[in-house]
């Protein structure tokens, strides 16, 4: 009998171990691998149009945790316009936008992975 139990009882720790990781709470390593580069965390998105011009860059984007926003596409400056040579329409990029005297302003960009 006490085998059996010690079987059930490893049962019964696999079984919530994978009611936890089928939970809504991401991933430990992505998270943790964002903390390790230093870096917050950088939004996913798909570039829709760039105007170099006036220095603006248009991303339809997922959640921008940093600036607590809903995914939505908008019209960001960029921190530097070098950025909008390397990207054209249809570009998937992570990328890190913040505040910056009251305009939202790409401060990183880089090709999505």
């Amino acid at each position: 009998m006490k085998t059996f139990l010690v079987v059930a009882g490893l049962g019964l720790s696999l079984l919530a171990t994978t009611a936890f990781a089928d939970s809504n709470h991401p991933p430990m390593q992505h998270a943790q691998a964002d903390h390790d580069e230093g870096m917050s965390i950088m939004a996913h998105g798909v570039v829709r149009k760039i105007d170099k011009s006036r220095g603006r860059i248009t991303i339809k984007h997922g959640p921008l945790r940093d600036l607590d926003m809903p995914p939505m596409t908008m019209v960001f400056r960029v921190k530097d316009e070098a950025m909008l040579e390397r990207f054209k329409p249809g570009d998937e990029v992570r990328f890190k936008a913040e505040d910056i005297g009251g305009a939202l302003t790409v401060t990183e960009i880089q090709p999505a992975e």
